[in-house]
């Protein structure tokens, strides 16, 4: 079954397209060390990462992307480093240039999005195309698909043992980029009992999400305890956050802040500046991870900024507005 499974699959792969006068382009490496960096990539401490939502229905305003303030507040409660965040098209050459240089730049990789049943969907495609992989029909995916997922009311007629345009639009889904080197538990993986579609991790560090809020969160929330154990904190208690209301203008404050920021740059701790328009107050933050040293700066920052310590932005809001312009 496997076998006649992946002779559907091929039918959807196209040639690899010519990269070489493209920005696109990576410089060549054999097979062997190709591989030998996506093991060590997959294994190695997570202190950074890059998030890629792919969709031109969130570029063209039709979808509004909540998935990736939900990464970046995922990433700060683990104290991984969420470095870039990018918005792409369903264009191919935009996916593998932005995945070939992401990979390359960050510890952990997420991209969310094109990973449907319609010819719209390119993500498995493209990203495979961006690795010179082939694309393998996935047989736990598909074994996973039939046995959880229920045909729309309106296919009636539907049958997995049954050639048909909507079976060959649902295996879609689960022809994935794969590396017959790497170990399968590597490359594909399933994180709740209950779902059939698996993150597929390609190159060591890309995690291959669906765009559907639902799942996405669902599914990084089922990823975590792997990637507990590759934190510079194996517990994840994250990054510490201190915020300050102050009624100053920015301007007014500004030239504290710069102080500061140099005190506190050699512990690293990053003090932010936030101006809250219609508000009569703003806000000051301190962020890094160490705690007793930012703790340390409370009454000292209260001063500085004529405020006070708040547990949430917005704590102590009344009427008036910021008026430094």
């Amino acid at each position: 079954m496997f076998s006649r499974l992946n002779q559907v699959a091929r039918h959807f792969s196209r040639p690899l397209p010519n990269y070489l006068h493209s920005s696109a382009a990576a410089p060549a490496l054999t097979a062997t060390a190709s591989r030998a960096m996506a093991a060590e990539r997959s294994k190695r401490t997570i202190n950074t990462a890059g998030c890629i939502i792919i969709g031109d229905e969130v570029l063209g305003g039709k979808t509004f992307d909540t998935n990736s303030a939900w990464f970046a507040k995922y990433c700060f409660s683990l104290g991984i480093n969420l470095k870039r965040v990018e918005v792409i098209a369903d264009d191919e050459s935009e996916i593998i240039e932005a995945t070939r240089r992401m990979s390359n730049n960050y510890d952990m990789v997420v991209t969310s999005g094109g990973i449907g049943p319609t010819h719209d969907d390119i993500t498995y495609q493209s990203i495979a195309k961006a690795f010179s992989l082939p694309i393998v029909l996935h047989e736990k995916a598909y074994e996973r698909m039939k046995r959880l997922s229920k045909p729309h009311p309106s296919q009636t007629n539907f049958s997995w043992d049954e050639d048909s345009p909507a079976r060959r639009a649902k295996l879609r889904m689960i022809q994935l980029p794969y590396d017959e080197s790497l170990p399968d538990e590597d490359q594909v993986i399933f994180v709740a009992d209950d779902l059939w579609v698996p993150i597929n991790v390609v190159n060591g560090n890309i995690h291959i999400l669906p765009g559907i809020p639902r799942l996405f969160e669902k599914m990084l929330t089922g990823l975590k305890p792997r990637i507990l154990p590759r934190l510079t904190d194996p517990e994840g208690k994250g990054v510490y956050r201190i915020l300050f209301s102050t009624p100053l203008a920015e301007s007014e404050v500004a030239g504290y802040l710069t102080e500061l920021s140099a005190k506190t740059e050699g512990k690293g701790v990053k003090v932010g500046s936030y101006p809250r328009w219609g508000k009569s107050r703003n806000t000051v933050t301190l962020v890094g991870r160490d705690q007793e040293f930012m703790d340390s700066l409370v009454a000292e920052v209260e001063q500085g900024v004529k405020g006070r310590r708040i547990q949430f932005e917005g704590e102590d809001d009344d009427a008036g507005s910021d008026k430094d312009t």
